[in-house]
């Protein structure tokens, strides 16, 4: 993928791994757009030079919106990238936590449903753009206190593979970034192995960057989730990430 001359839009991209992207698309030389709810990060990103657009991907009438004033301001969009999403522990053993499941599964991966329709249409008549739909390495190899980021995520994927196969033909490709840890919004506390997001950054745009452009952007941080699995060590790397179910309030003292 040519970074150097794209029109971007990061939906989701107001903090951590979004807004590090925006950053390096932009210094790469493309034009570069984010979307999202808090106004107090849209005015920094607007003061650092960002096109700014409120969205709130759980609302249906605000993602039209934003579609319509995105394409009003970027007429050459060619790249959407949807990352908007929200990551909650969960008690199973405790009905209560519906709420949370709701919750995630309508932001995570109806969101990006959300997004991608409404940008179809436009990529599909351009004839040539690209989708970046972002899961995680927990979609491969699932963190027992939060299940439904867990499932959320692994159906972002297998959404990813079916738009995929949709769009064949029609010149829109889609990539998906799967991040393992990266050290943004608090992660480097919960997990100390958390990738720094500089360098989890520069490894994307370098995989970004190749010709042709991976369908799946795997930094080597993610591997190990990815690949669990086939290389049979998936019941083992759960049973670890299990012992964190005692962060679960019940599950403590």
């Amino acid at each position: 993928m040519d970074l150097s001359n794209r029109t971007v839009l990061i939906v989701g991209g107001t903090s951590g791994i979004g807004r590090e992207l925006a950053r390096r698309f932009a210094a790469a030389g493309s034009t570069v757009a984010v979307g999202g709810r808090s106004q107090e990060a849209l005015a920094e990103l607007a003061a650092e030079g960002f096109g700014t657009i409120s969205i709130d991907v759980t609302d249906s009438a605000s993602v039209a919106s934003a579609r319509d004033t995105a394409l009003a301001r970027y007429p050459e969009l060619d790249t959407v990238v949807t990352m908007s999403g929200v990551m909650l522990p969960e008690d199973l053993r405790d009905p209560a936590h519906f709420e949370a499941a709701a919750t995630t599964i309508d932001t995570n991966l109806l969101g990006t449903i959300r997004v991608i329709d409404a940008f179809t249409p436009h990529l599909i008549q351009r004839g040539t753009g690209t989708f970046i739909t972002v899961t995680s390495g927990i979609a491969f190899l699932p963190f027992p206190p939060m299940p439904s980021y867990a499932a959320s995520k692994a159906a972002v994927h297998a959404y990813s593979e079916a738009l995929r196969a949709q769009l064949d033909g029609t010149g829109v490709g889609v990539v998906e970034l799967v991040p393992p840890a990266v050290a943004t919004a608090g992660q480097e506390k919960v997990n100390p192995h958390a990738l720094p997001l500089d360098d989890f950054a520069t490894e994307v745009m370098q995989l970004l960057a190749q010709e042709p452009t991976p369908r799946e952007i795997l930094v080597k941080g993610v591997l190990v989730h990815r690949w669990a699995e086939r290389e049979g060590t998936y019941d083992e790397l759960v049973a670890q990430r299990s012992q964190a179910l005692t962060m679960l309030p019940s599950r403590q003292g």
